[in-house]
């Protein structure tokens, strides 16, 4: 229950964070006026799990907070999945005019990751797309040496390297595609391959004026048939206020890494579903 307090707690100062935020407020303003099907195609840097095409801006800090909580199909033993709750802490800073850094942790495997996006081209009306380039390397740490004697520090590595490319095809609708690269050097499965290939798609769809419906599904093309991971499929809910956005999300996946979520997506859909959502706070 403790969980669950420290959760709404959490929600309810992000919320009050996102409402403080009167200037970027004004920038979205001025958007919606417009009819411009350009950049951006997607408000959050994240569909659901899947990362969007949104860069930060140059000398921009973001801080999220991101919750994925346990199943819900364990009801009220759990408070619905809100007692394991998987938590991660992210800043994000842009260094250049489409160029981002990352690092974060992630509770569950005890994982660290940094990252890097970097726009390569926007969409215009001279090019009918956004792409970007984004590349992460993870660290799981909590793989003891009393427990596992033979592992070596490489064995802690996975790696991705995506290639993100969306169009905003009306003031309503946005389309991605995210063909992805995923390195584990440490495998969980006797017939898992170490060198995954696999394929994003992601869409956003505006119903009101702050709100926006967005679906992501990543299909893993090495993944063995008799595996016990499955491929994820995120729904979420986005809410713009004070200039960001605010996830609701519900997922089969618990990691929001990509080589967690994308290799290791645990659960399945009507059967072990994760509910969890992302709060934003920028500097």
């Amino acid at each position: 229950m403790k969980n669950y307090v420290l959760a709404i707690a959490i929600l309810c100062l992000g919320i009050n964070n996102l409402f403080a935020q009167d200037n970027l407020l004004n920038e979205l303003e001025a958007e919606t006026q417009e009819e411009s099907y350009e950049q951006p195609a997607f408000k959050a840097m994240k569909i659901g799990n899947l990362q969007s095409t949104k860069v930060a801006a140059k000398g921009d800090l973001y801080m999220y907070v991101s919750h994925r909580f346990g199943t819900l199909k364990e009801g009220l033993t759990t408070f619905f999945g809100f007692d394991n709750a998987n938590t991660k802490i992210q800043l994000v800073y842009g260094i250049y005019d489409g160029v981002q850094i990352g690092l974060s942790r992630e509770s569950i495997r005890k994982t660290y990751a940094s990252h890097i996006k970097m726009k390569i081209i926007g969409q215009s009306t001279d090019f009918p797309v956004n792409i970007v380039g984004y590349a992460t390397a993870n660290i799981r740490t909590d793989l003891r040496k009393e427990q596992y004697p033979l592992v070596e520090f490489g064995d802690r590595m996975s790696y991705a390297t995506q290639l993100l490319i969306s169009r905003r095809f009306s003031n309503k609708v946005s389309f991605q595609l995210a063909p992805t690269f995923v390195r584990q050097n440490l495998v969980l499965e006797p017939f898992q391959k170490h060198n995954q290939i696999a394929l994003g798609a992601g869409g956003r769809m505006k119903v009101s004026k702050r709100m926006s419906v967005n679906v992501d599904y990543v299909y893993n093309f090495s993944r063995h048939q008799n595996s016990i991971y499955n491929n994820p499929l995120t729904f979420g809910l986005d809410i713009e206020t004070g200039g960001h956005v605010f996830q609701l999300l519900f997922s089969n996946a618990q990691s929001t890494n990509e080589p967690g979520f994308i290799s290791n997506a645990e659960g399945k859909w009507f059967e072990d579903v994760f509910f969890g959502f992302n709060i934003v706070r920028v500097f």
